[in-house]
């Protein structure tokens, strides 16, 4: 067995006790209809990726009658016909997400939003400014998401963000949604760990692992180093001082720009129709763009993407002459691909947009010979139209294609 202190004292890794706590929203999707529709509570509520589309989140109650999560929802509604079941709503799942991060910034100076649902938290001495011990601190940071946001949460408080992951999915099953990890709860943790449900261990690293007689967690940590680095590599071994409560992996408050935005959705009726098509393509346009204004940056290079009826993906890219996070001039060139890829003669099913090679908007350098005005106009427009939606709601304003070739299109007002 290995003694945690001595390996602590030994490498010399652990200089300051750290208290890393996992936030993780519970169910969140549906807590967050819930939230937007409070009878939905107690109720077998699934949310489904479109009307074509699948499960992707599910209530406790849905889980208990037995319903898969992908489960195509044609086959859901037949097989469990008294279940609810919601088209996703991202754009206001992701102001409820952002509520929830804020509150967490106004609690720690230290957060990483890991992903929607998501957050670590260094609690480090914030138990003498509160003037509570860490497990009334973590009951006590969900009662505040609970009672100034509206969603339920599940808190994992330990020394490291591997074992913070740990103690938040054990806290799941927990009647106050709280598990604390101390040094002397790690081996019990560990020993209450299958090894499939490390964070970080995927399904195909899991037989492997079975098959060197390594079933727990526990059992991962009890293998000397080099063992461990000749077949996992460095970050395996960086893995079991993880488990171990070194901190390996600090909490990153950067934010990182994106990789790509990708905004399309099924028809609710599949089109041939190129001015249809057009008017989906603007509406995934404008919220693509409202995605980079919210990370403060602009893209290069756009593409456009269609699928058929038959499932047939097509996409095609064009750098533009200019960086840019505005709609109408992405909308310039967006357009004439979908013009270009248009077939009359194939049904498809959806239309959607994809953005990649982003900047800083701070960085971002003008030309000495580039006329200005008309660029600084339509960011400030973008701005506006962030402006609008804040106050009074998603697609208060929308813009849409009116048949014109032109790219300035209408403003529908539905305020």
């Amino acid at each position: 067995m290995i003694d945690l202190d001595k390996h602590w004292n030994d490498r010399g890794i652990m200089t300051e006790q750290k208290y890393i706590a996992l936030i993780d929203c519970d169910s969140f999707f549906v807590s967050c209809e819930r939230k937007l529709n409070p009878k939905l509570n107690a109720k077998p509520v699934c949310v489904v990726s479109g009307s074509r589309g699948c499960v992707i989140a599910r209530s406790i109650e849905a889980k208990e009658m037995g319903i898969p999560m992908g489960h195509p929802l044609f086959m859901a509604e037949k097989d469990f016909p008294k279940a609810i079941y919601i088209n996703a709503k991202h754009y206001e799942y992701a102001q409820i997400s952002e509520q929830v991060m804020s509150l967490l910034k106004q609690f720690s100076p230290t957060v990483e939003v890991y992903s929607i649902d998501e957050a670590f938290v260094d609690l480090t001495g914030l138990s003498k400014l509160y003037k509570k011990n860490y497990y009334d601190l973590a009951k006590y940071i969900r009662e505040m998401i609970a009672q100034e946001v509206g969603v339920p949460v599940s808190v994992g408080v330990s020394r490291t963000k591997a074992l913070a992951k740990l103690a938040s999915d054990k806290s799941k099953t927990m009647e106050n949604h709280v598990c604390i990890a101390g040094k002397c709860g790690i081996t019990k943790l560990l020993k209450a760990t299958e090894i499939g449900e490390i964070w970080g261990i995927g399904r195909r690293l899991e037989p492997k692992l079975r098959g060197y007689g390594i079933y727990t967690a526990y059992d991962y940590v009890q293998k000397n180093d080099a063992w461990l680095k000749g077949r996992f590599g460095k970050l395996g071994l960086e893995l079991k001082y993880e488990l171990l409560g070194c901190q390996i992996n600090k909490i990153s408050t950067e934010v990182s720009l994106p990789k790509s935005i990708m905004d399309t959705k099924s028809f609710p009726e599949f089109s041939s129709d190129l001015n249809y098509l057009k008017n989906e393509l603007m509406i995934h346009i404008h919220s693509a763009c409202r995605k980079l204004r919210r990370a403060d940056c602009k893209c290069k290079t756009i593409g456009v993407i269609v699928k058929t009826k038959d499932f047939q993906t097509i996409v095609e890219k064009i750098d533009m002459e200019h960086m840019t996070n505005f709609e109408f001039e992405i909308s310039e060139y967006a357009m004439p691909i979908l013009e270009k890829i248009f077939d009359s003669g194939v049904i498809y099913r959806s239309v959607g947009i994809l953005l990649e090679k982003f900047n800083p908007c701070e960085s971002e350098q003008k030309s000495l010979f580039e006329d200005t005005s008309r660029r600084e106009k339509n960011e400030k427009l973008g701005k506006s139209l962030d402006k609008l939606e804040a106050k009074f709601g998603r697609n208060v304003v929308t813009t849409g294609f009116t048949g014109k070739v032109d790219y300035k299109q209408d403003f529908i007002s539905k305020g």
